[in-house]
């Protein structure tokens, strides 16, 4: 087992359909102990039978808009874990109004948002989480899109907040090297997921990433998890600051 004896906090389990749902499973499988936290009650009604299904260590709320509820998750493992290794980043949200239209339609609020649940809150959790993680080789991954790169349509200021997260990983894998910490992100293909339900037009975009992928397919939420185990264990020891696609190929097409 790849992770047998892991301790891994993973931030933005939203339902059964979720990445960091498939993540959490495949690390569950390969020995990993959770922690697994939700936002508010009504996410916590999806996501509690979940983690308790994987038997987690701990079930606990963090929005992470709140330096003080994130604090307070990492108080909490402290009191029943020796360190954390592994740090899973599966957040991001924008107003679905800013998911309309053309980068003009952003609105000041709507930007800082976008910026502050998407961005920000990785930072703010890899400075709660460094004490835990010092002296254990550990790892964090987040989670992008190739809108970080590229127009999609009414993508818009999500990927803004992706570009910046994108810059934030290369910034904190430097930060946080001496540590002997690792910092990437996956980049991936578009997913039926609750979040991306709220893209306009995203139905036509998984279509066409589908027809001109070199693999010809849709990316599923366990070829995301896969990736996500190799780089989160001692397999990827050397690698960080990576941004690692997992689009069936489509990154790499031109015309």
């Amino acid at each position: 087992m790849l992770l047998r004896g892991k301790k891994v906090v993973i931030f933005g389990v939203a339902n059964d359909k979720s990445i960091a749902w498939a993540i959490a499973r495949l690390f569950h499988e390969q020995g990993a102990e959770l922690a697994i936290t939700y936002t508010g009650e009504a996410l916590e009604k999806r996501v509690r039978p979940l983690a308790e299904s994987l038997d987690a260590s701990a079930i606990l709320s963090c929005n992470v808009t709140s330096d003080e509820e994130i604090d307070s998750v990492f108080s909490e493992l402290a009191r029943i874990w020796d360190g954390v290794d592994i740090i899973i980043h599966a957040v991001a949200f924008a107003n679905k109004e800013e998911l309309k239209g053309t980068i003009l339609s952003t609105t000041r609020q709507g930007f800082a948002t976008a910026m502050d649940i998407s961005v920000y809150s990785f930072l703010a959790i890899m400075k709660a989480a460094r004490p835990m993680m010092l002296g254990r080789g550990g790892s964090a991954l987040t989670l992008s899109y190739y809108g970080a790169m590229k127009v999609f349509p009414s993508y818009n200021v999500m990927g803004l907040a992706k570009a910046a997260l994108e810059a934030s990983v290369r910034y904190l894998a430097e930060a946080l090297g001496p540590d002997g910490i690792r910092i990437n992100a996956i980049s991936a293909g578009p997913i039926r997921t609750l979040a991306a339900a709220g893209v306009n037009g995203f139905h036509t975009i998984l279509n066409h990433v589908e027809s001109k992928a070199p693999l010809r397919r849709s990316i599923t939420q366990e070829d995301v998890a896969g990736s996500a185990l190799y780089l989160s264990s001692d397999l990827a020891s050397g690698v960080s600051g990576e941004i690692h696609y997992v689009d069936g190929g489509y990154n790499i097409i031109g015309l």
